[in-house]
């Protein structure tokens, strides 16, 4: 494992996630901060806190990623396009939208992937959150051949709010994808051993609250 962990640069796979409801511009300033000082990949925010998160990262590295329909994906197709419209008016540049489960349950596929389809055309990576969590192995290969066809960027585990990811998660997600799309996975990354085990299952990004106190675990590890 030490070997893996000097050989993988972990801050550039972290979406530093503050989806925190009650995070108050403060916390924003912070976590864009903490992005920038550590390189990584992005500052995931609600959509209330894109216009900041945007202008304080302007010119640097870190992307500014928004949820769309988080974190149920039951709004409308209708709303969830109006916030994603909105969401890349402000200032994003990735998008982690929540896909209508109901309509993948329901066996409502043409729905879904216009859903789907019509975020990905507004011109920003997508990155569809399938909750594996609440999905049969079946119901997840239709939702990820429905979501790739559709035209997003990756494929995401989880919200976080019903069960974390795990390496079954990515290794399936690896799986059905063949390298067509990137592999995201969030929810429950609470140690460095979790982040590298992840990526080591095909893990392109992993979305998480805590990416300073990975880093710090990871230096602690290699010092």
């Amino acid at each position: 494992m030490a070997e893996a962990h000097s050989e993988i640069n972990l801050a550039e796979f972290i979406d530093h996630s503050l989806l925190d409801p009650a995070a108050v511009p403060e916390q924003v300033a912070q976590y864009c901060e903490e992005a920038d000082r550590y390189s990584f990949a992005s500052v995931c925010v609600y959509p209330a806190h894109v216009r900041q998160t945007a202008e304080l990262l302007y010119k640097k590295r870190p992307q500014v990623s928004c949820v769309i329909g988080f974190p149920s994906g039951a709004t409308t197709s209708t709303v969830k396009a109006y916030e994603a419209g909105e969401a890349i008016e402000n200032g994003a540049t990735e998008l982690d939208m929540v896909i209508n489960l109901g309509l993948l349950k329901a066996g409502k596929l043409d729905a879904l992937h216009q859903e789907i389809a019509e975020i990905c055309e507004m011109g920003q990576p997508v990155k569809a959150i399938l909750e594996m969590a609440v999905l049969s192995e079946a119901e997840v290969k239709i939702a990820a051949e429905a979501c790739m066809d559709a035209g997003v960027a990756y494929l995401k585990t989880s919200t976080g709010w019903r069960g974390g990811a795990t390496v079954a998660n990515v290794t399936l997600l690896k799986a059905i994808a063949k390298d067509r799309v990137g592999i995201k996975a969030s929810g429950g990354i609470r140690t460095v051993e979790q982040a590298i085990d992840l990526i080591l299952a095909g893990a392109t990004r992993l979305g998480t609250s805590r990416g300073v106190d990975l880093i710090r675990q990871r230096d602690t590890l290699e010092g």
